[in-house]
């Protein structure tokens, strides 16, 4: 019952049946109000507010900054994961041969960005998964002597196998290799922290466990990397004087803030931040504990009829992912979930399930209605 007076915050669960969070959450009326609240600030108040924006964006950084245990500093925004590791990417300071290590398959918000240093001369290679899964000794195994950095997803998109960040963190510490992590369809769901894991660079986007909106989401980078990585996207924000506009300075902020490089997505770092807040107060520990709640009911059921879960139940490998392979045409389930407004995702031939903590048993069992009515 106590999370039950969260969900009126979510009027999609009115006409849905919402298990699509790993896609594309719908944000609470928390975020809507906040946005309202900003928007009209815009249209009523215009330049005035400038300041008051300035002060919620510093405050929004550092609640981001908490949610990974990362410096406020190590911080910057940017418009989605994909943005995030290019800055990355474009940003290190490469040797022609370096390589980057991917565990394959993966998301290609992971893949691109790195597949796109082929004309600096640095290469790619893959970390093979079985069965969607890897381990820190497949890490080991697939390193060669010019990696120069892993990459890898906190949680596989879909079969949702959650690595084990920090093994591979005390990997990259003992070879001196740079730790990049796409935390997508982790953060907000399950705890993270950087400083724990080693990791150097982490990009998310915000419209997925986190609650929030579209088009915009952190980037993290350690300040015990700043020296080797530089913006490769400028502009009037990036510099240390800012806000001075005659005397030309090409000084980099020393921080994660020079990857911010002009005119900030308030709105969305507004949501992000009322977003964030919802997060903080319910506790991410007690919200991961409620998802993996809801996915043994979900995991239960599917096995009583017999479907198959590829989605590991082991405790340090779960997520908020929970997918099967249907015996029958995986399509025709989906289309008639969707039809009877079962929010679910189809990735290939899997059936993809991804509740949040403001579902509860009346969404697992609309699920299962719907499901034994299909057969």
């Amino acid at each position: 019952m106590e999370f039950e007076e969260y969900r009126s915050q979510f009027p999609v669960a009115d006409k849905f049946t919402y298990l699509n969070h790993a896609a594309i959450s719908a944000p609470s009326l928390k975020v809507l109000r906040v946005l309202e609240s900003v928007t009209n600030s815009f249209v009523y108040q215009g330049i005035t507010s400038y300041p008051d924006w300035m002060r919620r964006i510093e405050e929004v950084r550092g609640l981001f900054a908490g949610l990974i245990n990362a410096r406020p500093d190590e911080v910057a925004f940017a418009g989605n994961t994909s943005e995030g590791l290019s800055h990355v990417a474009q940003g290190i300071l490469w040797k022609e041969g370096d390589v980057v290590l991917l565990p394959v398959p993966e998301f290609p918000a992971n893949v691109y960005p790195w597949l796109n240093l082929k004309r600096k001369g640095v290469g790619v290679s893959y970390i093979l998964r079985r069965e969607g899964r890897f381990t820190v000794e497949d890490v080991e195994r697939a390193l060669s002597p010019r990696v120069r950095l892993i990459s890898v997803s906190y949680v596989d998109f879909i079969g949702g196998f959650r690595c084990d960040l920090e093994a591979i963190g005390d990997l990259c510490r003992r070879k001196g290799i740079l730790f990049c992590v796409d935390a997508i369809q982790g953060l907000g769901a399950i705890p993270l922290d950087v400083k724990r894991c080693g990791i150097h660079f982490l990009a998310a986007g915000g419209h997925k466990w986190l609650l929030s909106v579209m088009g915009i989401g952190g980037l993290f980078v350690s300040r015990e990397v700043m020296d080797i990585v530089r913006p490769a996207c400028v502009g009037w924000k990036s510099v240390v004087e800012d806000d001075n506009f005659f005397d030309i300075r090409f000084d980099l902020k020393p921080n994660a803030a020079g990857f911010e490089p002009g005119t900030m997505n308030v709105a969305g770092i507004y949501g992000l931040g009322a977003a964030i807040e919802l997060l903080n107060k319910v506790e991410i520990k007690r919200i991961n504990e409620r998802i993996c709640a809801l996915n043994d009911l979900f995991f239960e059921g599917l096995k009583k009829r017999g479907f198959k879960v590829v989605t590991s139940m082991e405790k340090e490998e779960r997520s908020g992912i929970l997918s099967f392979a249907p015996p029958s045409d995986p399509g025709a389930i989906y289309r008639f979930l969707t039809e009877r407004d079962i929010m679910v995702s189809l990735r290939g031939n899997l059936i993809r399930i991804s509740p949040h903590f403001y579902n509860n048993r009346t969404d697992v069992g609309a699920f299962f209605d719907a499901l034994d009515d299909f057969s």
